[in-house]
């Protein structure tokens, strides 16, 4: 006997042996059955990128008060608040869309920096989001509920061979 306990072992689900559910950022598989303080996880997570989402604009407010101190004009000056807003609806809307679809990854790789640069619009759905579901719950449940079907289908038995049942006589 040992002094260390030894692990808990993993409890039986509904789904042993077929199709896991996907892990989401900062919720785990918790989303599934809404388990491991999910209400507290979500508030936290609302917090947090609603807290980075300000924090980043503090951040774009000094380098604005820079670029004034710099004097480098009024064009440059409308240029960058139109980059920053049009980038940031940009990535707002791409992010709010990814949470009901799939995005193409090679679309995604070349908008990688415009959602860089558009992070509070990013940071703003995610916050949004947070107040219904975590985010991309709704399309992982989605493609889970799916996959435990066809699961299910491919996993069920039929009765018996059907070259050994007699045909009926009419």
């Amino acid at each position: 006997m040992s002094d260390t306990p030894e692990p808990a072992p993993r409890p039986a689900t509904a789904s042993s042996g077929g199709p896991e559910p996907e892990p989401i950022r900062f919720f785990g598989t918790t989303w599934v059955d809404h388990s491991g303080k999910y209400g507290l996880r979500r508030a936290a997570v609302a917090l947090g990128s609603l807290s980075l989402a300000f924090g980043g604009c503090l951040l774009l407010r000094f380098a604005y008060q820079g670029l004034e101190i710099a004097q480098v004009g009024a064009f440059v000056d409308v240029l960058v608040v139109a980059v920053f807003a049009i980038c940031g609806a940009l990535a707002f809307r791409r992010t709010w869309d990814g949470y009901s679809r799939r995005p193409d990854p090679q679309t995604q790789q070349s908008l990688r920096s415009m959602l860089a640069i558009g992070f509070i619009g990013a940071l703003l759905a995610y916050f949004l989001r947070t107040f219904t579901e975590a985010p991309g719950e709704q399309l992982r449940r989605a493609e889970y509920e799916t996959a435990r079907k066809q699961y299910a289908r491919r996993t069920s038995r039929r009765a018996g061979n059907p070259a050994n049942r007699t045909k009926k006589h009419t």
